[in-house]
């Protein structure tokens, strides 16, 4: 069924803990506000790290403002996606290996790995925006068992500093709103893998 009226549809947006990537991925969230109705979802690290790109409890307070609605900050909270079948689709941007590897071996320890769980078991997409320093080498195999996975599609994604940092990848966050309407479509947006 492809889906053409997006204005009743609801979003999960989980931001992890890459702090860097941050604001990129707030501003992909920001053009998806005028679309659908989306709740943002924070991990534990988010919550409780300041560091130079940002005060933790500011970061969260501008999103929340942004979203017009509280947001899941904790394992239980996470849980009830599932049964009260909250979201349409559920946006992992930015996408830890932290959390590539939870999602990849089945570890529900936290949040945002909860609030995938829960999502997927209604048989509804996962849109994954990765953002990782060690994706191509100890984290490549997480990525390739998600690809696998039935309903779990990604963000494109591509080297962000081939030279200095040869096993980080990033999502292009600005293909997230087109990523999403592939997801809803059951379809991962290509080229998956992006060319600097």
């Amino acid at each position: 069924m492809k889906h053409d009226n997006m204005n009743q549809l609801s979003v999960g947006f989980a931001f992890c803990g890459s702090f860097c990537t941050i604001q990129d991925a707030t501003e992909a969230m920001k053009t998806l506000l005028d679309s659908y109705r989306v709740t943002p979802i924070f991990s534990e690290t988010l919550q409780n790290t300041d560091t130079r790109f940002g005060k933790a409890e500011a970061i969260m307070q501008e999103i929340e403002s942004l979203c017009g609605a509280p947001a899941i900050k904790s394992i239980v909270e996470a849980e009830r996606i599932g049964p009260q079948k909250l979201f349409d689709i559920l946006i992992i941007a930015p996408c830890t290996g932290n959390t590539l590897a939870k999602l990849s071996l089945g570890i529900i320890d936290a949040t945002v790995p909860m609030a995938a769980k829960a999502h997927l078991r209604n048989g509804r997409p996962l849109l994954i925006a990765p953002a990782s320093n060690d994706a191509l080498s100890v984290g490549l195999r997480h990525i390739g068992a998600l690809a696998m996975r039935k309903n779990v599609f990604f963000v494109p994604f591509g080297q962000d500093d081939p030279f200095s940092k040869p096993t980080s990848l990033i999502a292009d966050f600005s293909r997230i709103p087109e990523a999403v309407l592939s997801a809803l479509n059951k379809e991962q947006l290509q080229p998956m893998l992006l060319r600097h």
